[in-house]
């Protein structure tokens, strides 16, 4: 993950500096059956001394958000996720942050699914800067194409009132993963960045993240 100097304006704006010169991963493997329509769905992440930074970028169809609540099941609509451990010390606690296509969070610590599960209280989930490019609700549902984006700014500081953070910076490795879903559209898919091997669809698997290497 690149160091940057600069903060990011938080605005979806797949196009703009840092991301132009930022090469994206694909969250392009399947879990369960095989949808109607696959999504293509990109990821990039950047960082700086005080924050992390992810965008999405989905040319989607059937795409659906109607859960305007924090911490709501924001998984049955379109969706895009981040899941990521910032303790290398405890490779299997992580944050699950998932937000959908309008821009409404969930975000979880978790140290054992899903018996040990911390709740991110509203007064912290304001801290993570959102920008959604479709409106906050989208009902009935878009069934032709839509590309459309999700960026944000999650504040290491904020990150670290619940949980030990490793603090990036060069060298260090965070276990983590991207995903799309949308399990309650009438396209329901399972897709990841790092494979995930297990029979039913289940993001809640550290086993199978990935590792971000920061530069």
């Amino acid at each position: 993950m690149k160091r940057i100097e600069k903060q990011v304006v938080i605005d979806g704006n797949w196009n703009k500096r840092p991301w132009k010169d930022i090469p994206s991963v694909k969250v392009e493997n399947r879990m369960g059956d095989e949808p109607r329509f696959t999504p293509v769905t990109e990821a990039k992440a950047c960082y700086d001394s005080a924050n992390i930074y992810v965008i999405f970028r989905v040319e989607d169809k059937f795409v659906k958000s109607t859960v305007t609540e924090y911490n709501g099941n924001v998984s049955g609509d379109s969706c895009v996720e981040f899941f990521f451990s910032p303790d290398t010390t405890h490779p299997d606690h992580y944050f699950n942050l998932e937000i959908n296509a309008g821009g409404t969070p969930l975000i979880f610590f978790i140290t054992k699914p899903w018996t040990e599960v911390l709740r991110l209280p509203d007064d912290a989930i304001r801290q993570i800067e959102i920008a959604h490019s479709l409106p906050k609700v989208v009902d009935p549902e878009i069934q032709k194409p839509v590309t459309w984006t999700i960026e944000y700014r999650i504040p290491i500081r904020m990150l670290r009132q619940f949980a030990n953070v490793t603090l990036p910076k060069a060298g260090v490795v965070w276990p983590a993963n991207f995903y799309k879903t949308g399990s309650k559209t009438s396209n329901p898919h399972y897709y990841t960045w790092s494979p995930v091997s297990n029979p039913v669809p289940n993001f809640h698997l550290p086993e199978y993240f990935g590792r971000i290497a920061f530069k």
